[in-house]
């Protein structure tokens, strides 16, 4: 057994550094002020309400072009045939 292959063993200060930053990544989040997380927050749903705000407009903008064509295709004549 004295040719078998060993693998190195890790070094124990990478382990410990690699849980130094484990442990800093994990209690980070908890340092931050709440204000940042409310900012951040109030931020992406401004975004995604002023998308839907945009969309909302398009179909609308759309549904009155649309309108407006189909009333210009049917013309008065339509209009005078249904009165009599």
């Amino acid at each position: 057994m004295a040719n078998a292959r060993q693998l190195p063993q890790r070094p124990a200060r990478l382990t410990e550094k690699a849980c130094t930053m484990r442990s800093i990544f994990l209690l980070l989040p908890l340092l931050c002020s709440g204000c940042a997380v409310v900012a951040v927050a109030d931020a992406a749903v401004t975004v995604a309400a002023t998308t839907v705000k945009v969309a909302a407009t398009v179909v609308e903008t759309a549904v009155d072009v649309t309108a407006a064509g189909v009333k210009a295709v049917i013309g008065k004549d339509s209009e005078d045939k249904e009165k009599k």
